[in-house]
């Protein structure tokens, strides 16, 4: 970790509705460089809401948003706010980059003109130095020889690789995961939950909404437990899992054990 510098992600009192629905309540965030943090809680409690909130995919209604020091601008107020600078929206985005639950790999391409799509259309990067890198990162996540194969005839554990792989090729600040996991059986999960821990060995800086307590515990530097669109415990996740301080986190660390 750069211990001086600022972290890549930095919220504070961050609030989100949906109409007359508050999702998030005054929420603080920060994802130091090379660090992990993994963001666990129910259903409907504000995790995923908090990620798409973080890359400014959805709009807050109140707090503050700093990427590497650097504050959000804005333009209007509660439900009518929005970013006032989309070069800077744009800007973040591509250094913040989202893997979602469902993949949302583009059909009609190959997996290799899937992870090259990006750093050649957004970052107009040379094709030559683009397609060395996917081919790369394909081999890094396991499956370069599924290239020039379309994702219809991948695996779901193969398609969230590419996923990752797509990502990777922005050569992004941090990595965003939405439930990376939670699409896949048990035997392909494992398939990816290999490359994640891979990627938090390499110091990658990650926020992880998981529902897998088991690999949040292992690659995480810091777990937030969220209810009700509120922190209620955070801590590294030896604390977290091992004494958990709320009984509400003790109640949601029960319900998840395997049967």
């Amino acid at each position: 970790m750069t211990t001086f510098s600022a972290p890549v992600i930095e919220i504070r009192d961050l609030h989100k509705s949906y109409g007359d629905l508050e999702v998030l309540r005054g929420v603080d965030l920060t994802a130091p460089r090379g660090h992990v943090v993994s963001l666990i809680g129910s259903s409907g409690s504000g995790k995923s809401t908090l990620l798409r909130c973080c890359n400014l995919l959805e709009n807050s209604q109140e707090g503050t948003i700093r990427f590497e020091g650097e504050p959000v601008q804005w333009q209007g107020s509660g439900l009518n706010r929005h970013p006032s600078d989309r070069h800077q929206v744009m800007r973040i985005r591509t250094n913040l980059s989202m893997v979602f639950q469902q993949f949302n790999l583009w059909s009609h391409m190959t997996i290799l003109q899937n992870v090259m799509e990006a750093p050649l259309t957004v970052l107009k990067q040379p094709r030559a130095e683009v397609e060395a890198r996917a081919r790369a990162l394909l081999d890094k996540v396991g499956i370069g020889d599924k290239a020039d194969a379309f994702p219809a005839m991948l695996s779901g554990g193969q398609q969230q690789r590419a996923a990752i792989a797509r990502a990777l090729c922005m050569e992004p600040r941090a990595l965003l995961f939405d439930e990376p996991t939670s699409a896949l059986d048990p035997e392909l999960e494992q398939e990816v939950v290999k490359v994640i821990k891979q990627l938090a060995d390499e110091g990658r800086t990650m926020l992880l909404v998981t529902h897998d307590m088991r690999l949040a515990a292992d690659v995480s530097d810091h777990v937030v437990f969220l209810h009700q669109g509120r922190i209620e415990e955070e801590g590294p996740p030896e604390t977290l899992f091992g004494a958990p301080r709320t009984e509400r986190l003790r109640q949601f660390l029960r319900a998840t054990e395997p049967a």
